[in-house]
């Protein structure tokens, strides 16, 4: 018997999240495939790390998520739209590092068909010389991967 097929997306919280888990949902559903809800995250170590978030915006290619507690707020939400959508989850994971290593590892380790991530839909000072996650995540993919846009 073949191994489930497996899609992994990526969540921060932010508004773009939603309909970035939607859309992976919905193809979890189409595909009969499970899902894998991944929201990487950063402790903050002091004002530093504010400073640097305060500065690049949250920076898209630095975690914008900070702190465990924020993570799991973010993948309970994402949970809750992906049932919504009718997808099996088959983890919602928090991992601390930066978002594009914590979400291609992941799809990796699960040998997932897709990762699923969103575009931000602004462009900041930061995202065009360090590059964005959907970016770095597209480049370094080693199974196909959807960019999600946000809605006009």
């Amino acid at each position: 018997m073949p191994a489930r097929r497996v899609i992994v997306v990526a969540t921060d919280g932010s508004d773009l999240a939603g309909p970035t888990v939607a859309r992976a949902a919905r193809l979890a559903v189409r595909e009969d495939a499970d899902l894998v809800i991944v929201c990487a995250y950063a402790e903050p170590s002091g004002r530093t790390d504010e400073r640097t978030a305060a500065t690049l915006g949250g920076g898209s290619r630095y975690a914008r998520v900070f702190g465990r507690d924020a993570a799991d707020v973010a993948l309970a939400a994402g949970e809750a739209v992906a049932r919504e959508e009718g997808a099996t989850v088959a983890a919602a994971l928090a991992v601390d590092g930066d978002p594009a290593t914590a979400v291609l590892r992941v799809a990796a380790e699960r040998e997932a068909r897709l990762i699923v991530v969103g575009a931000p839909p602004e462009r900041s000072m930061a995202d065009l010389l360090a590059g964005t996650v959907a970016t770095e995540v597209s480049r370094r993919a080693t199974c196909d991967v959807l960019v999600v846009r946000p809605s006009a």
